[in-house]
């Protein structure tokens, strides 16, 4: 093959043809140099490494107009591809003309002194902001390209940071659990003691009204007897999701230990309505509870009070007037509510 003088490192390697290398040159250079451009000295784009046609996978870079597809910003005048090589030692600084406007900095070289250039490109400090606006993987790298190490690097970041992340909510996760265990009944899922303390205190500093009921069942007792503790089970089940249905999601049901309930109004402090409402709960007990082909036949014993009874509420003294309410309504005969009132009398005994 016969060499013209001035051709350049590259076109004495291999002919050129129309602006295209020789084949076994094309592979060689898509391998090296994957976000490389041939250009023409026309100005259009000859070829375009594999990687950086990934960047417009819609879009065929060969064939268009070099300054039509990127814009030029350094150095500044290029009006002609021909005017890159010769300007700044043959480096140049672009971006893409449409969205992703992906900036990247290169370096031209002439391929021939008849033929065009070839413009080796990269993204420089933009790599990880192309890796992910592109999925971009260390394939479309060449071997030796130091953005390689850098993936890595990014990549085992990535991992360890996803890994703890996915650590930090297991963590999470667990912590919400056990923080729900330690306020919720295990039974039955409703808050329990310690729940219910939280709320009165809060309740109670922020001198916010609401009304107070403690809730016993009557004949619980005997359900454990004749059917056993798996049908008492089933049937405090039951109560919680009856106490569900019957309440709005602001108030706060608590199963405060064995059979015995207490239902924090938040916002509601109207003793009538409460009333109304305690009565309409022990309707709903009252209705038989089929287990195992036996029925459970309960009722329930309701006292109440309210924080507009007080000048200064106290939660402590409003629970026991609720209980003094609530053994009025068992010695009055059970499956009624009873409403405090200073001349009630004190708790009696005898009541299961």
């Amino acid at each position: 093959m016969s060499v013209e003088p001035g051709r350049g490192a590259i076109g004495d390697l291999a002919s050129v043809r129309g602006g295209f290398l020789e084949p076994i040159l094309q592979e060689a250079l898509d391998r090296l140099m994957p976000m490389h451009l041939q250009l023409r000295h026309s100005g259009h784009i000859a070829h375009a490494g594999p990687s950086l046609q990934k960047l417009r996978p819609d879009l065929p870079l060969a064939g268009r107009r070099f300054l039509e597809v990127f814009e030029i910003k350094r150095p500044s005048g290029v009006t002609r591809v021909s005017d890159l090589a010769r300007a700044d030692g043959g480096r140049v600084k672009l971006a893409f003309r449409d969205a992703p406007r992906t900036g990247m900095a290169g370096l031209v070289a002439p391929l021939s002194a008849e033929h065009g250039l070839i413009v080796n490109l990269s993204f420089g400090f933009n790599i990880i902001e192309a890796v992910q606006d592109y999925d971009l993987t260390n394939a479309d790298f060449a071997a030796t390209d130091l953005a390689v190490e850098m993936l890595y690097l990014v990549e085992a970041k990535t991992a360890a940071l996803n890994e703890w992340k996915a650590l930090n909510q297991r963590l999470q996760g667990a912590m919400t659990a056990v923080e729900k265990q330690a306020s919720s009944d295990m039974l039955t899922g409703l808050a329990n003691r310690r729940a219910m303390e939280d709320v009165l205190e809060r309740l109670t500093t922020s001198k916010a009204s609401f009304g107070l009921m403690n809730l016993d069942l009557d004949f619980f007792k005997s359900v454990n007897d004749t059917l056993g503790h798996a049908a008492g089970d089933h049937v405090l089940r039951e109560v919680a999701d009856i106490l569900r249905a019957e309440t709005r999601l602001s108030d706060v049901i608590v199963r405060a230990g064995g059979d015995e309930f207490v239902l924090i109004f938040v916002g509601l402090s109207n003793p009538d309505r409460l009333a109304a409402l305690g009565r309409r709960i022990i309707s709903r007990l009252e209705e038989p509870i089929p287990f195992e082909g036996d029925t459970c036949n309960i009722s329930g014993s309701i006292g109440l009070t309210v924080s507009d009874f007080y000048t200064t509420t106290d939660a402590e003294e409003m629970m026991q007037h609720a209980d003094t309410a609530l053994y009025a309504s068992k010695r009055s005969g059970r499956g009624r509510v009873t409403v405090y009132a200073s001349d009630l009398p004190g708790i009696g005994e005898g009541c299961d």
